[in-house]
């Protein structure tokens, strides 16, 4: 019987197994029930994958991405593995012949859809394997779907827990790129995983450069952020459909050749959409959070946000879907206070309970504090996951460091503006009343008669502005939509204007838009020579004929890393291939006699 490490140099090209891969393998292959919590790019998919070549039978993988099954099994085909889809957009005949070749031991793993899975048909047929020792496992992907407060909340989740109450003897594992403790507990127990082995790897993605610039002009921003990036793929997150619609046709006017992607698109529309997305290079795709999920592109080499989202964990696995190859890539955001009240009245109007409000608010508020805070953005970022780390000099504070002062008195100024005009108006008010700017509307309210009138003369607009974000952030300021972004002050603020608590504010930079790129690479993406340049465009340009012929994205036939590493050492025989991160048996018998050629013909 070949072992774990066997698997994954022969079938799947990879030298030696990363982080937790082979103890979460070895633990599901002897029959046992996890969840694993491991980072996009992390290697997920490797551990249910190798376990189905393990175990005797069939795995079956639920899925909610009918949409990516078909991209996720060709895949798998192209390694020599025998993978099947079984959905709604197969006829019955194909249907039932992917069934009968479950039975016959002609398949390693099934990806099925939770709807199919849970009909009386599929359970039947389940029956039976299970009966016959012919189920391996059962691999629950995405499984924060669970969460009824998640954005990706699938109804039909919450009734996996059958598959244990069912098929008590067959191993589940479950996976997410990212959950916090409160949506880690409710996957374990709606899914009924109690019992279940936790593994909870590093959310630290190194290659990503995480970058917050205070909104102003947001479509020149992100234009600024874009200079040199042409012809690279990525993500534009908006708020709203019609946002994104307006983005996207924009982008390709300057362009910058862009895609919108939202619920309200036919689905041919989105389905076309998201298949040119991942099989063309270059395409910018916009999009809600809609988009995203299980989404497998490698070469993803920047997501922008142009509007808050709405926690830091939807954040974290927005912005995780760059850089998935482990090469350079950017997280970019543009906020302001009008985002923040457009989350709050989302919360605030939401069917929520409230205690699930609550949940959210805290959520938004360590979102908040993540975009105003003084250290490293990593530093934020793994904390709110229960993780510590070292200034990561890989992103906007740790290149430019801001400069922190007591703002204890332009709070107390702040608040008290807020208090005396009633809580009733929003920045652009309290701002034109602090700077002693006797406008008509400052006039029509008699706030030029204010004792708090023109106390803030000594900072501009731009400093202000940075202010009221700061105490926002740290919960001393709420922004209510139902009063047209209205500020009111909570209940935190008591002490502040009291004298009671200092305030610590970083002075605002005013920096150029432009992301720089990060200063350390890997080891694949160290720079080539203008010969092997060439011969990594010419594999580049093969790769795409043949992705086009068999009609796959272009990165299932092979990533640019491993492209990268044959133009480097440039093997002259197949088992020099066999030593190339990537080329499984499968690839190099399949491609080994074409890539020889190739590289051969460029010496």
């Amino acid at each position: 019987m070949p072992t774990p490490l066997a698997i994954l140099r022969e079938t799947f090209g990879y030298p030696a197994f990363r982080g937790a891969q082979a103890e979460i393998i070895n633990h599901v292959a002897d029959g046992g029930d996890a969840l694993v919590l491991m980072p996009t790019g992390g290697g997920k998919s490797l551990c249910y994958q190798i376990p189905a070549l393990l175990r005797p039978g069939c795995a079956v993988v639920v899925s909610p991405l009918i949409a990516l099954m078909q991209d996720q099994v060709d895949a798998l085909t192209q390694l020599g593995v025998k993978a099947a889809c079984l959905n709604s957009t197969l006829d019955w005949r194909a249907a039932q012949g992917i069934e009968q070749a479950m039975f016959a031991a002609q398949l390693d793993l099934v990806y099925i859809a939770p709807e199919r899975l849970l009909l009386e048909r599929t359970l039947a047929m389940l029956d039976a394997l299970y009966e016959a020792g012919k189920l391996a496992l059962f691999a629950i992907d995405e499984a924060h779907c669970v969460s009824q407060w998640g954005h990706d909340f699938r109804p039909e989740y919450l009734q996996l827990s059958t598959l244990h109450q069912r098929y008590p003897q067959v191993p589940r594992i479950a996976l997410t790129a990212t959950a916090d403790q409160a949506t880690r507990n409710e996957m374990l127990t709606r899914l009924g995983l109690t019992e279940a082995r936790v593994f909870l790897s590093s959310f630290d993605r190194p290659n990503i450069r995480y970058t917050v610039i205070e909104k102003d002009n947001a479509r020149k921003q992100l234009l600024t952020f874009l200079a040199g990036r042409r012809g690279q793929a990525g993500i534009v997150y908006c708020l709203s459909r019609k946002k994104v619609e307006e983005t996207a046709a924009w982008l390709s006017q300057q362009g910058y050749p862009a895609l919108p992607y939202h619920a309200g698109l036919p689905a041919e529309e989105r389905a076309a959409n998201q298949r040119r997305f991942l099989r063309e290079d270059g395409l910018i795709m916009c999009a809600t959070i809609a988009f995203g999920m299980g989404i497998d592109k490698p070469d993803v080499r920047f997501v922008a946000h142009l509007d808050l989202p709405k926690s830091i964990e939807a954040y974290y696995q927005e912005t995780g879907r760059a850089g998935r190859d482990g090469e350079p890539a950017d997280a970019w955001m543009a906020y302001g206070m009008q985002d923040v009240a457009l989350q709050q009245s989302r919360i605030a109007e939401s069917a929520a309970g409230e205690g699930q409000k609550i949940l959210e608010s805290q959520r938004l508020t360590a979102l908040l504090a993540y975009c105003e805070a003084p250290r490293c953005r990593r530093q934020v970022l793994l904390d709110y996951f229960g993780e510590t780390n070292t200034p990561c000099g890989n992103c906007d504070l740790c290149a430019e460091p801001p400069e922190l002062w007591d703002g204890t008195l332009a709070a107390q100024k702040a608040l008290s503006a807020i208090f005396r005009t009633g809580m009733r108006f929003g920045v652009g008010h309290l701002i034109d009343l602090l700077r002693g700017k006797a406008t008509d509307k400052i006039r029509q309210w008699n706030h030029d008669q204010l004792p708090t009138f023109g106390v803030g003369s000594e900072m501009d607009d731009y400093a202000w502005k940075s202010v009221f974000r700061q105490l926002a952030a740290a919960g001393l300021v709420h922004v209510d939509m139902a009063e047209h972004g209205a500020l009111q002050l909570t209940e935190a603020a008591r002490e502040v204007l009291k004298g009671q608590r200092r305030v610590e504010l970083r002075r605002p930079a005013r920096r150029a838009a432009k992301t720089a790129q990060p200063r350390h690479t890997s080891a694949a993406s160290a720079a080539l020579t203008a010969a092997d340049e060439a011969l990594f465009e010419k594999l580049r340009q093969w790769r795409a004929d043949t992705a086009r012929a068999q009609s796959v994205p272009a990165y299932i036939i092979l990533h640019d890393k491993t492209l990268r590493e044959l133009a480097q050492t440039r093997p002259a025989s197949y088992g020099q291939l066999t030593g190339i991160t990537g080329m499984g048996s499968a690839k190099v018998a399949h491609y080994g006699e074409e890539l020889l050629r190739l590289i051969g013909g460029a010496a």
